[in-house]
């Protein structure tokens, strides 16, 4: 038997222009995860220590005998709940800088998402949202950090579940596509309008109040830190689909 031709050789053997690459990226991704780390200690102490004082001034608003009490108690509570966002938000950026360091190893997408549909189901009954899967049972193994494609689908459930606010059907399915598996995540929801769409993966957008809108672009970041990719279709008042393209694993 004859070996492959150099020129396929060299086709499949990755360049060093390919590896210094692929170095480069990992240097900065781990360079905005130490900046974004050591930014959410800096901000942490001190938003503690203000919401710290704010119960205890809270407290010392409720002993007094005062007409602006009830006044002045709704304004440390709108503090208060703004302190809980800006901790949502730095939760959310330092998940979205951390998104390109990966744990992977070789498992089955369909198991992940079992394992998730597992988890996120009782919250799903709650808000009256049905959850539909269908797994192929045969899907080729790929690699994966299981924590950071949980975060995935999360993010995805939950931006699904803001577009159901009444309830709805989310459905779940995986399939093999070619050297890839595929997994289809659709609500029945509001929809999204072209324009939001075009934006949806960029990082701070959002059309919620008070969303951080980093659910998606991490949710891209990770996708992509994988290999794969992740796209949208959705028209207004009749759902979305989120497609995720992750390739399958190299069986040596």
């Amino acid at each position: 038997m004859t070996g492959p031709s150099p020129s396929a050789a060299a086709a499949q053997a990755p360049t060093a222009g390919d590896v210094s690459e692929k170095d480069r990226l990992l240097a900065q991704y781990a360079e905005v995860a130490s900046l974004a780390g050591g930014l959410a200690h800096e901000i942490r102490n001190p938003l503690s220590t203000i919401r710290m004082n704010l119960e205890l001034l809270g407290e010392d608003v409720e002993e007094l005998d005062d007409p602006r009490r009830q006044r002045m108690l709704r304004k440390i509570e709108r503090i208060q709940l703004e302190c809980g966002h800006l901790e949502e938000v730095l939760t959310a950026f330092l998940q979205f800088s951390r998104a390109g360091e990966l744990e992977t190893e070789i498992a089955d997408l369909g198991g992940v998402v079992k394992e998730f549909i597992a988890f996120y189901e009782p919250e799903a009954r709650r808000l009256g949202v049905e959850l539909s899967p269908h797994l192929d049972a045969d899907l080729p193994p790929v690699r994966l950090d299981r924590a950071l494609i949980r975060q995935v689908l999360m993010n995805l459930a939950l931006n699904a579940q803001q577009a159901m606010p009444d309830g709805g059907m989310l459905e779940l399915q995986a399939y093999r596509c070619e050297e890839a598996v595929c997994l289809d995540i659709i609500d029945s929801g509001c929809g999204i309008d072209p324009s939001a769409q075009q934006r949806m993966f960029q990082a701070f957008f959002s059309t919620k109040p008070g969303g951080s809108g980093l659910g998606l672009p991490t949710a891209r970041k990770i996708i992509e830190a994988h290999g794969g990719t992740i796209h949208c279709e959705s028209e207004p008042r009749r759902g979305s689909r989120f497609t995720i393209r992750l390739p399958a694993a190299d069986p040596e």
